[in-house]
């Protein structure tokens, strides 16, 4: 496959939570359409555009760094995509890991699981909710047949993915001054913006002394720490359990990513042979790492070779030769700001203020700015419902069901997960087919010659005027005219629970807070029967209730709650 035929796009998936169902619906519409795009050309089928697209890398935060983790590792057998599903939506989805790793998860009713207490030892605990389960999600998702990964034309046979990890230690380096100082290193920076990079390749001497850890899940190379740093980039703080990540040094020293740290690491020592981190959630720091994905599509590309030195034509639809395609199930949305100086309210913001600022990323922002941007597309949630006979659109966070408490909402029943697995299945077509587009009096010889030998271009033609022309990846379905969605068990095709549901899970709230209570700290006999009694008493029985609510409310706020 010769650069001069094939257009790269890079992947990048943000973090999501539970709502890792909307981003492997997402990716699973994306492979049915590549996998049957390649098939028409393979059979050399008429009317097929020619031309070639590859995904040369994979890069996520948080659940979208697990989903890229495990596409990694579904690649190595075949995908049955997930178009419909039978009389019985609950029933579980073997052949497909994005449905059976998101939406499946290991049982109807997460909650029971989230809440037990099986995980609270006499030695502590290691997060307000019980992880356990997704250990088991991560061996079961991350577990191969086939012998290497299977020949897909659109993936790059040394595909890179990536995570982003929040190193809690951080990474040491040294600002010199010219001081009064003896030390001319006094000044120290911490970075605690971590990777963990792989590369797919057959053995380690595939490795390229770039830092890419050649991954091999078959053979075993380096795929439990795959697995780690999967589970690493998605351990929520507080909620789930921080994860350690050991690498060899070599890694880290050679990655182009670290040369800001390797050049004056701790008094100019490199990373040591063995290097342990505990880590907690990639997207605290870097939820959208869509700089680092573009910077290798970019070199990917060889932009600089084709366009005269001009880097800036990436940029342009009739230059650029790829793209980054951004999932994101939660894009940033205008808050309402609280303008108060009261202690709750300064403390919510200064949390706020500290989140947003660590994930600006400057050297990008101009660049992101600019509307006919062609280095950035983004797929994003986006609800259309028939009210009084006519649509109503809802966008972000609200249109998926998952988006309800924070991105916790889809452990509250399976049908919230089936929804938005659903959804992005439906945005994704919309998306390739609508506005994943390049002029159709382009001059891009990428698309001119791919598109040369089909008669009837107007059926590859974009119904958006806005974004009228050429479909970048060629959609093949016929759109559908009886909806994506399957009927839930309120007869509808937008999921509800009952208040008495949510109200049913009062006691296990309370059991769950009361031995969170006694595991926080240490206490006396004496403060232990103290605190006992009030947990008895009131405290579990206060807390139980404020989660309630808060459930409730949101569930209302995201029309997930069953009207009585």
């Amino acid at each position: 496959m010769g650069n001069s035929d094939t257009f790269k796009i890079g992947l990048c998936m943000a973090g999501a939570i539970s709502a890792g169902a909307y981003t492997a619906g997402v990716m699973d519409y994306l492979i049915e359409s590549l996998e049957e795009w390649q098939k028409r050309k393979d059979s050399g089928a008429p009317d097929t555009p020619s031309h070639n697209v590859e995904i040369p890398v994979i890069g996520g935060a948080s659940a979208g760094g697990m989903t890229g983790i495990i596409a990694a590792s579904a690649f190595y057998d075949p995908i049955t995509p997930v178009q419909t599903l039978d009389n019985d939506i609950l029933s579980e989805i073997k052949t497909n890991k994005f449905y059976h790793s998101w939406v499946d998860l290991i049982s109807e009713k997460m909650l029971n699981l989230l809440l037990d207490n099986s995980d609270i030892t006499k030695s502590g605990m290691k997060s307000a909710l019980n992880a356990d389960f997704i250990d088991k999600i991560a061996a079961r998702a991350l577990s191969v047949n086939g012998n290497s990964p299977l020949e897909r034309k659109y993936i790059s046979k040394n595909l890179k993915v990536f995570t982003t990890l929040s190193n809690l230690e951080g990474m040491d380096f040294s600002v010199s001054f010219k001081s009064n100082c003896f030390s001319k290193d006094r000044f120290l920076v911490t970075n605690h913006s971590d990777f963990a990079c792989f590369m797919m390749a057959e053995e380690e001497g595939e490795y390229k002394k770039d830092g890419w850890i050649p991954l091999n899940f078959k053979t075993g190379l380096n795929a439990e720490l795959a697995k780690n740093s999967a589970m690493a980039t998605g351990a929520f703080p507080v909620g789930l359990p921080a994860r350690k990540v050991e690498r060899e040094g070599k890694y880290l020293n050679d990655l182009e990513w670290f040369k800001h740290i390797t050049a004056k690491h701790k008094a100019n020592s490199p990373f040591p042979a063995k290097y342990s981190t505990i880590n907690v959630d990639g997207g605290m720091i870097n939820n959208e790492p869509f700089e680092r994905v573009s910077e290798i599509i970019l070199n990917d590309t060889e932009h600089d070779k084709e366009s005269g030195d001009n880097k800036n034509d990436y940029k342009k639809y009739d230059t650029f030769r790829g793209t980054v395609l951004m999932i994101d199930p939660f894009p940033s949305e205008e808050d309402t700001f609280k303008n108060s100086d009261d202690l709750t309210s300064v403390i919510g913001n200064t949390l706020s203020a500290l989140m947003n600022q660590s994930c600006i990323k400057p050297s990008t922002l101009i660049d992101a700015m600019e509307s006919d941007n062609t280095s950035q597309f983004l797929i994003a949630p986006v609800r259309y419902d028939m009210k009084d006979g006519k649509e109503e659109v809802t966008e972000g966070a609200y249109a998926i069901a998952c988006g309800s408490l924070g991105g916790f909402g889809g452990f509250i029943s399976k049908e919230f997960r089936i929804h938005d697995y659903f959804l992005g299945r439906m945005n994704c077509e919309k998306f390739l087919r609508d506005h994943f587009t390049v002029r159709s009096d382009t001059t891009n010889s990428i698309f001119v010659n791919g598109y040369a030998g089909v008669t009837n271009k107007e059926k590859f033609m974009s119904k958006n005027e806005k974004d009228k022309g050429f479909q970048i990846i060629p959609i093949f379905t016929t759109e559908s005219s009886k909806g994506y969605m399957p009927t839930f068990a309120n007869e509808k095709q937008y999921p509800s629970v009952s208040e008495s549901f949510v109200y049913s899970y009062r006691k296990i709230i309370k059991g769950r807070v009361e031995k969170v209570l006694f595991n926080i700290a240490e206490y006396s006999r004496t403060q232990k029967f103290l605190l006992w009694a009030g947990a008895k008493l009131l405290l579990n029985g206060k807390i139980a209730d404020a989660v309630l609510d808060t459930i409730i409310k949101s569930l209302i706020d995201h029309k997930l709650l069953k009207k009585s």
